[in-house]
C-alpha cells in the first residue's frame, strides 16, 4: 500500500487549528508472549520529548518516570521484534529500544527547536540512530559467538506536530486510520515483499512461501536498510504500531473495525491482542495505539 499524500491539516468545527495538548493525546501500548512462545522477544516504548525524554509506557525495565510540567515538543513510540531465537532475540529488541531512546534523548537537539526548516535533519538523525544501533548490535554478535544471529525489527514513530516521521527496519508495521480508511504506511522489508514488488509472485502466493517471514533488512542482521517516511498528522487520525504477531492472525479489515469503533486506545490494544490470541497466538504480539481527542 502507498502512504497517503501529505496535506496540511485542516481545522473544522470539530477540530481546532492548534496542536493537541497532553490531555488530548490518548495513547496506550501492550505486549503479550502469545499462546506458543515461552519468551517474549518484543519490546516497546512510548514517550515524549520535553527537553529530555519522559517515558509514558514501556516494556523495558528501570526507566525514568513521566515528568509533568514541561512543554511537549515531540512524541515518540517504537516497537522492536527480536529474531534469533530465545534470549538473543529478546536482547536484540531490548538493546534496539534502549540504544535508539538514548540517541534520541542525547543527540537530537533539532527536535527541540521544532523548526520546520530542520525536517531533512530530522530524517537524517533518525537514519543515523538506526544505523548506529545496527552497528552496535552487530558488533556484540561478532564479539560473542553465543549472540550470533541476534537481530531485531524496529518501527519508530516520531511526531513533531503537525509532522510525523516513521523510521522502518524489518516487518513490524505502522498503520493510520484516517476518515475511516485504514492505510499501511510502512513497507514490509521481507523477501516475500521483494518478490511481490518485482512481480515474481502475487501477494497471496508470496505469503504462502517460506520467504514470508525472512527479513531482507534487520537491525543487527546481515544488512539494515532504514527507511524514513514523512507525512502530516491530522486531528482525528488513529495510529497503530505493531509486531507481526498481530498481522499474522488479524486481517486489515478487523484492525480497521477495531480502530474505527474504539472507545479508548487501551480498549483497542486489548481487543487487538485478544484477536491475535484467538487467531492462534503463534508469536509474540505487541500493539501501540494513539489518537487525538478534543477536550472542550
Amino acid at each position: 500500500m502507498t502512504a497517503p499524500q501529505p496535506t496540511a491539516p485542516q481545522p473544522t468545527a470539530a477540530y481546532p487549528a492548534r496542536r493537541p495538548s497532553d490531555e488530548e493525546l490518548d495513547v496506550y501500548g501492550m505486549t503479550h508472549q502469545g499462546r506458543v512462545r515461552t519468551q517474549n522477544q518484543d519490546h516497546f516504548l512510548i514517550g515524549s520529548l520535553r527537553r529530555h525524554l519522559a517515558i509514558h509506557l514501556t516494556s523495558l525495565p528501570e526507566v525514568n518516570p513521566l515528568t509533568e510540567g514541561v512543554a511537549r515538543v515531540a512524541f515518540l513510540a517504537m516497537v522492536a521484534d527480536g529474531v534469533g531465537g530465545g534470549p538473543k532475540g529478546e536482547e536484540a529488541s531490548r538493546l534496539a529500544v534502549e540504544l535508539v531512546t538514548d540517541y534520541v534523548t542525547h543527540s537530537m537537539n533539532c527536535y527541540y527547536s521544532n523548526d520546520t526548516a530542520d525536517e531533512e535533519r530530522f530524517s537524517r538523525s533518525l537514519m543515523e540512530a538506526a544505523l548506529q544501533c545496527h552497528m552496535s548490535i552487530a558488533e556484540r554478535a561478532t564479539q560473542d559467538p553465543t549472540r550470533k544471529g541476534m537481530a531485531t525489527t524496529l518501527t519508530l514513530w516520531l511526531g513533531v506536530w503537525p509532522r510525523g516521521y516513521l523510521l522502518q527496519v524489518g516487518d513490524s508495521r505502522c498503520y493510520v486510520l484516517r476518515s475511516g480508511q485504514l492505510t499501511q504506511i510502512s513497507r514490509d522489508q521481507t523477501m516475500a515483499q521483494d518478490l511481490i514488488d518485482q512481480g515474481i509472485l502475487t501477494r497471496t502466493d508470496a505469503y504462502q512461501t517460506r520467504w514470508a517471514n525472512v527479513l531482507a533488512s534487520a537491525i543487527g542482521g546481515s544488512q539494515a536498510m532504514p527507511v524514513v517516511t514523512r507525512l502530516d498528522q491530522r486531528w482525528g487520525d488513529v495510529g497503530l504500531l505493531c509486531s507481526d504477531g498481530l498481522t499474522k492472525h488479524v486481517s486489515d479489515e478487523r484492525i480497521r473495525e477495531r480502530l474505527r469503533t474504539m472507545t479508548s486506545s487501551k480498549q483497542a490494544c486489548e481487543g487487538l491482542i485478544e484477536d491475535a490470541l484467538a487467531g492462534g497466538g503463534t508469536d509474540n504480539v505487541t500493539v501501540l495505539v494513539g489518537r487525538t481527542v478534543v477536550k472542550q
